[in-house]
């Protein structure tokens, strides 16, 4: 039985979330900006800046988040969700907020390209940009950038497991963790948490169907390589960095997550997964639900322990 605070904003969501999947990009982006709510906890960092710069595809947007505290602060580079068309740095400027006061990191937001307009793997690109920014410029921001995370919920999640691959393959920066907020992995609808939980848990099977569709295009095509989407399907992934993978059990995307933190783990690499049977896709942003604040204090814990063995 699902608690009564999760049952109840589960029918709420169900109710009244935009059914994005009958819109076109831009209806979808004007629809979910219209319910975002205010930010509450403005005081959690010293302050914001934002700037942005050129990565030879296009020109980069990030929002850098000061945490209270002295310098050199550990870096986070983190990626918002929205199923790769939607969202963006307001949507998700609350929890970057909360994520720097508790982590006590100088968080870096990034303003990757969406799709349809820009298709994979446009926001990949962006993805291993915005890391390689991020490495070169932390010590001027007060950052450490031997202490360098990515992170990222959903299609965040996506890419941030992407910019690890990305890193590993291409000499990249030395990343010392990544975090996989019930992630976004593989373009593929067969498994049981589809079929269990492909309707009336708030992300559905066609929401997600759309997603791919304006990421990928119709039918689904995998540029070359397939990981610059699909993360799973890396030819290895062995030499990646410690990966902390958080999944919700009412989830469609759940199984995915759980293969992908389990290919990480039998390839030599550690894995914390924490898995939350009674909660949905995106519940570590609902700061509201009291379900959720452990969680959300467990993963500070966790990303805390990644971002201090970084620098060992």
């Amino acid at each position: 039985m699902l608690d009564s605070e999760v049952s109840e904003l589960l029918t709420l969501l169900n109710e009244g979330f935009p059914r994005v999947h009958e819109m076109t990009g831009e209806q979808a982006r004007a629809a979910v900006a219209a319910r975002r709510q205010p930010v509450t906890n403005l005081d959690d960092v010293r302050g914001t800046e934002e700037h942005t710069f050129d990565t030879g595809w296009t020109t980069l947007r990030v929002r850098v988040y000061h945490p209270h505290g002295q310098p050199p602060h550990p870096v986070v580079v983190f990626f918002h969700g929205g199923g790769f068309v939607f969202c963006d740095l307001d949507t998700h400027d609350g929890f970057c907020r909360a994520m720097s006061r508790h982590t006590g990191a100088l968080v870096v937001s990034v303003d990757y390209r969406l799709a349809p307009e820009h298709r994979a793997p446009a926001a990949a690109h962006d993805a291993d940009a915005a890391v390689r920014w991020a490495a070169r410029n932390a010590a001027r921001f007060g950052g450490d950038p031997a202490r360098l995370v990515v992170a990222g919920d959903s299609a965040g999640g996506n890419l941030a497991a992407v910019a690890c691959l990305l890193s590993r393959d291409h000499d990249g920066p030395p990343i010392a963790g990544q975090v996989l907020a019930y992630p976004v992995i593989d373009p593929s609808f067969d498994t049981d948490s589809y079929r269990r939980y492909g309707d009336g848990y708030y992300n559905t099977e066609a929401s997600m169907r759309w997603y791919w569709t304006q990421y990928l295009g119709e039918g689904l095509p995998l540029p070359s390589p397939r990981h610059l989407v699909a993360p799973l399907r890396a030819p290895g992934h062995a030499d990646l960095p410690a990966a902390v993978v958080v999944t919700a059990g009412l989830d469609p995307l759940r199984d995915e997550g759980h293969a992908y933190a389990k290919a990480l783990r039998e390839a030599g690499g550690t894995v914390v997964h924490r898995d939350y049977p009674g909660l949905f896709h995106g519940f570590l942003t609902f700061a509201s639900l009291r379900a959720a604040e452990s969680a959300r204090r467990l993963l500070w814990r966790d990303m805390r322990s990644l971002l201090d063995a970084g620098g060992r």
